[in-house]
């Protein structure tokens, strides 16, 4: 299984549209075997779907992440878990001790807005970076 997490400085990239890398996670029998940071060369939203499948990747952790990726993740086949925080390498351990806190319905909706302290993402800006846009903080 390959495990995919929008990645910058060691934590979970909170705006999957932006997200410059990735960190890939090779895992056999419940243990990671490898794991690389890959440059996504600029591709944003959608072409970012389409590299993960490419990469053979079988899921996807973020933070925040619009309706447009989540379909395109969806094509791909790829299984989405989104609204973490946190420590990539934390974010990949528990999910594969099942333990991953993740909001399956989250939703960014960054697109067009003025931001007024929230992003989308269920909680303030003290919590977190919220990506190159800054969400108006």
């Amino acid at each position: 299984m390959k495990i995919a997490v929008t990645y910058e400085n060691g934590r979970v990239f909170q705006h999957f549209g932006h997200t410059e890398y990735f960190k890939v996670y090779d895992v056999e029998n419940s243990a990671v075997k490898d794991a690389k940071v890959v440059d996504t060369n600029g591709s944003g939203h959608g072409a970012l779907a389409d590299l993960l499948r490419e990469m053979n990747v079988d899921v996807l952790i973020c933070g925040g992440i619009g309706g447009g990726a989540r379909v395109a993740l969806e094509q791909a086949d790829i299984q989405l878990y989104g609204g973490v925080t946190g420590s990539a390498d934390d974010a990949v351990n528990a999910l594969l001790t099942k333990n991953l806190a993740y909001d399956p319905n989250v939703q960014c909706d960054h697109h067009g807005e003025g931001h007024s302290g929230e992003c989308g993402h269920g909680h303030g800006h003290g919590d977190h970076s919220c990506g190159e846009h800054h969400c108006g903080q």
